[in-house]
């Protein structure tokens, strides 16, 4: 089993910056792909950024291109989530998934464990 832990959400300005951090525990992570997904009220959960067990392929919505950065540290079994230009439409609760698969995954039926979640508000 794989506990995931998510932080660094909070209240933020549009235009400013959070990094989120969900750090793993019960199992190293280092195989695992992992993704950022995030859910607004009424709306379904949508991916955001994964990244694949290597660090290597990693894939963004096109609403998040050129403004968030996932990464990885399997050192330390954690994924980070840099998001930058935030926007009003960013706001949501965001959850940390890992799936047992090494290789990129796009949709919430192919992870694994997931995250309580964090929320992020951005004001306009």
């Amino acid at each position: 089993q794989v506990q995931l832990v998510e932080s660094g959400g909070g209240l933020v300005q549009a235009g400013g910056s959070l990094r989120l951090s969900c750090v793993a525990s019960g199992r190293t992570i280092s195989t695992y792909a992992m993704g950022w997904f995030h859910q607004a009220p009424g709306k379904e959960r949508d991916v955001v950024a994964a990244i694949s067990w290597s660090g290597g392929p990693t894939f963004y919505a096109d609403s998040v291109k050129g403004r968030f950065t996932i990464s990885r540290d399997n050192a330390k079994n954690t994924v980070l989530l840099q998001m930058n230009s935030l926007k009003p439409e960013d706001t949501a609760v965001y959850y940390c998934a890992a799936r047992r698969a090494g290789g990129l995954g796009f949709s919430t039926d192919e992870f694994d464990y997931w995250g309580q979640g964090t929320q992020v508000t951005v004001s306009s």
